[in-house]
């Protein structure tokens, strides 16, 4: 009996690792610092090199329909916004890097576009839907996630990054 008992408890403690497992980032939490490639000229980024902007990351695929609708929005924050200081970033994670440039082709964007090619910052963010958005605020501190796109809540997004753009940063 007491042999049953020890198998059991072991058994739990070797599956308290994969519910503890970071489920990926979330509103409050630090933005994860991926390492990207730029689809047009190869330059290579990361996020934290944005620090002290308010940033706007978008994961997106070609196959994706709301995707399609969300660039014409982002394209016209990143116009209206940029000088305030609002970076927007697209992190494409199709496998075939044809189909982005063909999507991009069809829906020519203003703002910065990468490649998560291996896919380990869509893992790190905990990318759950396409598109997924993570407005970042200038402290490198998520404070919004949204998964999808629909047109209507556009204005809502807006008034969240002037928010963020107007905010003052902490002192590190």
């Amino acid at each position: 009996m007491t042999q049953r008992i020890l198998a059991l408890f072991f058994a739990a403690l070797a599956f308290i690792p994969m519910q503890t497992a970071r489920a990926g980032a979330e509103v409050g939490g630090e933005a994860p610092n991926c390492a990207l490639t730029s689809i047009g000229d190869a330059q290579t980024y990361g996020l934290k090199q944005f620090h002290g902007k308010v940033v706007y990351v978008d994961f997106w695929s070609s196959w994706c329909g709301p995707c399609a609708q969300s660039f014409s929005f982002l394209n016209e924050l990143d116009h209206e916004l940029k000088d305030g200081g609002l970076q927007v970033i697209g992190i494409n994670l199709d496998e075939v890097p044809e189909d982005a440039k063909a999507f991009l082709a069809r829906h020519p964007v203003n703002f910065a576009v990468v490649a998560d090619a291996n896919q380990q910052c869509a893992k790190d963010f905990g990318v759950k839907a396409m598109p997924s958005s993570y407005l970042i605020d200038r402290n490198g501190v998520i404070r919004q996630v949204h998964l999808g796109f629909r047109p209507e809540e556009a204005k809502e997004f807006r008034a969240l990054a002037e928010q963020l753009l107007a905010e003052i940063p902490r002192q590190k």
